[in-house]
This record gives structure tokens, sequence and C-alpha cells, in this order.
């Protein structure tokens, strides 16, 4: 997607340790037009797999999820980071490790929002070694639900995460892909 790649250029800022900082408009300060286009992108890769729910994970995937789901006309499922009094007890529950906190994290997503007659598009913000992937992957499959296709807003493509989806069978789409961070200097990947 040529104008995410252009507004991380002009926008992102490369911080140490390999992060991408975007939050001048997808995951702190929305720009909600944009978002929107990519929500319809995301429509135009994954419009013919019969996805039925959009599942993510709080908070920086919530955004793109939700206007992608604007655009498919289905309900968006996100998984829970944190435990709460009106979060059901019977819950699905995954492992996920922040790259960016280097924090772990027991996900958690109620049952009664997710069955096996569910068809999902995962969407998340970015996509490095793929922790919260795994996280989300492991509760769909808890569940039984089929995962027709995942969709990233930015792939870090030096790290292994989505070749390693990529090589398990997965439909994976990255509407950028990031292949080097160098020198200040951003390289994408021709695709």
């Amino acid at each position: 997607m040529d104008k995410l790649k252009q507004m991380i250029i002009e926008r992102g800022e490369i911080r140490e340790g390999n992060i991408l900082k975007v939050d001048s408009f997808l995951n702190h300060q929305l720009d909600a037009d944009f978002l929107y286009e990519m929500g319809e992108e995301l429509h135009r890769l994954f419009k013919d797999q019969g996805i039925t729910k959009i599942l993510t994970i709080e908070v920086s995937g919530i955004a793109i999820a939700i206007m992608a789901a604007l655009v498919f006309k289905v309900p968006v499922v996100f998984a829970k980071k944190t435990e709460s009094l009106n979060l059901d007890k019977d819950v699905y529950v995954g492992q996920v490790h922040s790259y960016t906190k280097n924090k772990d994290y027991k996900i958690m997503i109620s049952k009664k929002y997710l069955n096996e007659n569910d068809k999902l598009l995962i969407i998340d913000d970015f996509l490095a070694e793929g922790s919260a992937m795994r996280g989300l992957l492991d509760m769909a499959g808890q569940c039984n639900a089929e995962v027709k296709g995942i969709g990233i807003a930015i792939e870090k493509g030096f790290q292994k995460g989505g070749e390693i989806l990529r090589s398990e069978g997965y439909n994976l789409k990255s509407l950028a892909i990031i292949d080097d961070m160098k020198d200040g200097k951003i390289t994408f990947r021709d695709e």
C-alpha cells in the first residue's frame, strides 16, 4: 500500500532496537480517514474468504480492525490483556510477548464471542516475531474457528514472524513490509 509506505517515511520515527514509531497516525493519534482506507484495502485482499468475524488484540489493532469491520460488515472481537470484573470467567486464554514493552501478557476472550462456526480474519498493526499472532491463533484453535486470513498493517520483514507464518500455510497479507531499517533509512520490500 503505497500511501502507508509514504506515511511511514514522512511521519515514522526509527528508534533504537528496531522500533518504528508511527504513533502520529496509527497507534496513538489516529488518522481515521487513512485507517478507513486501510480497512478498504484489507477488504479487497480478503473479501472472497467468507469472513464472519475480525479478531485482534488490544490496543493498537482495534482501530484498524474496526475500520475493516465497517467494510466487511462483521463484528470485531478483541483479546484483552487485563482481567476486569466485567470480563466473563469462561474465557479462551493465550500468551503473548510484547516486543516493544519486553513484557509477557496473558490475553483473554470470552467464549461466547468466538466459536467453531467463525471464519476469522486476524488483524494487527505490527508483525515482528509473531508472538501476538501466536496467542491469537492459539485462541482461534481453542474454539475450532477457521482462520481465513491474517492482515497486518506493517510487517518487519527482517524479523521472522511473517516468514514462519507463511511457511505454515497462513494466508498472510501485509500492507507494508519493511526489509531494513538502518541509518535512519527504511527499505520496503517490493511486492
